[in-house]
């Protein structure tokens, strides 16, 4: 069995070097700031997240970010918490740096 510190920093390291600089963002900061804590079984849908495609990565996170539910069900749990800090993490950041739907003028 892995030692639990090896597991973490080797799941920081690829959290940090996704190869889509938009993942390496929400994952890189999501792993500093949160793998620590992460219940086993998130955990482990966290390890099977690492093997996922980067663009699909992306379009789950943000589509639940909206309320939408994308992505295998199977790593849904560890989805909804990762859209939930990139969400809380971007709150109030200007509208160009974000992805998050805007509101029109006349709303």
């Amino acid at each position: 069995m892995e030692d639990p510190e090896i597991r973490l920093k080797r799941l920081q390291m690829r959290s940090w070097r996704r190869g889509m600089k938009e993942m390496d963002l929400i994952l890189g900061p999501f792993s500093d700031s949160q793998l620590v804590d992460l219940a086993e079984d998130l955990m482990a849908q966290y390890e099977q997240v690492m093997g996922e495609n980067d663009q699909d990565l992306y379009r789950w996170i943000m589509a639940r970010s909206r309320g939408q539910a994308e992505g295998p069900p199977e790593i849904a749990g560890v989805l909804d918490v990762i859209a939930r800090f990139a969400l809380q993490r971007f709150q109030g950041a200007p509208a160009e740096f974000t992805n998050l739907p805007q509101k029109n003028q006349a709303d």
